[in-house]
């Protein structure tokens, strides 16, 4: 236990000393966030707000976890998906804010990175960690073996879509941040009960959550800086890791409910306005929605927070029984 609150702490403050150094180097280079002209009005002021910043809590969440956390394969395996995700979404972001390319790298070519690098991670959890392919049903307890194809295809997809679920989400200041604050406490239980070796795990999720909390020191509104593509896929990959390796994958939607919800909004969207020409919300994902209802930005992020602790505190519940 000592190991994991002091992960969490060298991780906090990790975070908190790198802020004050990165973000004005990141001014001076001008790497400004590209603010969409079609998304609400008021968001147009934060053009040119640094961004790059997901390196902050990576370099936190990376020396806590280091420093702490037994070396065990599955700690390696979370650590090195984290990265593996974080240096994708660095590429797009090189892309896209030093060589002037709009729209970084494309669909096809971040896709193709996302998926072969969770069938890595999928393939080395089965054949060298011994996972297993077996996955937890929430609230029962009960463990089915996928059998090892069905179960690489579901972690890929599991994997994959959580990591455009947190990067949708990433639409306000310190909403993904404080929801992943909120999920990866979570997992941190989830880890301890989960028992030897994967409890070793524990280190890193609480490294995870302290890193991500010091971030928001600079990431709340008003934002300082944004975590960009860098942060917000790497954070969907440390969360997609820990859920593979606890054999909790069907547990993601609840412990990551804001980003369930999140995609679940733009998929609505999509096909409600491709089918009968009209749009079920003011505008998707579901953040901006309430923006354009009229609350203010530093509402929806708390409430969205609200919900994830609720989530968590389902999701962990449902593993009571595991």
């Amino acid at each position: 236990m000592n190991d994991i609150l002091y992960g969490f702490a060298a991780a906090l403050l990790v975070s908190l000393l790198i802020g004050p150094v990165l973000i004005p180097a990141l001014y001076k280079m001008k790497f400004g966030q590209y603010i969409r002209e079609d998304g609400p009005e008021r968001h147009f002021r934060k053009a040119g707000t640094p961004t790059l910043g997901g390196w902050i809590f990576l370099a936190g969440a990376g020396a806590g976890t280091l420093m702490f956390a037994q070396k065990s394969g599955e700690v390696l395996l979370v650590l090195g998906t984290t990265l593996g995700f974080g240096i994708i979404g660095f590429i797009d972001d090189y892309l896209k804010i030093v060589l002037k390319r709009s729209l970084g790298l494309r669909a096809r070519q971040k896709l193709a990175g996302q998926f072969g690098l969770a069938v890595i991670a999928a393939v080395t959890a089965v054949f060298f960690l011994d996972r297993g392919t077996d996955i937890i049903i929430p609230f029962t307890g009960y463990r089915w073996d996928l059998g090892l194809v069905l179960y690489l295809i579901f972690s890929t997809l599991v994997t994959v879509s959580t990591v455009n679920a947190v990067n949708l989400t990433d639409g306000l200041d310190g909403l993904a941040a404080g929801s992943m604050t909120v999920s990866a406490s979570a997992f941190v239980f989830i880890c301890l009960m989960m028992g030897k070796p994967i409890s070793d795990t524990a280190v890193f999720a609480a490294a995870l959550a302290g890193s991500c909390l010091g971030f928001l020191r600079f990431n709340i509104y008003p934002a300082r800086v944004f975590m960009g593509d860098t942060g917000s896929l790497a954070l969907g990959g440390a969360l997609a890791a820990l859920a593979m390796v606890t054999r909790t994958e069907l547990f993601v939607p609840l412990i990551g409910i804001v980003y369930t919800v999140e995609t679940l909004s733009v998929i609505i969207q999509v096909i409600s306005f491709k089918t009968t020409g009209k749009r079920v919300f003011r505008m998707s994902p579901l953040h901006h929605h309430y923006e354009l209802a009229g609350w203010s930005e530093r509402k929806v992020v708390r409430a969205f927070w609200l919900v994830s602790l609720a989530g968590a505190l389902i999701g962990i519940l449902g593993l009571y029984n595991a």
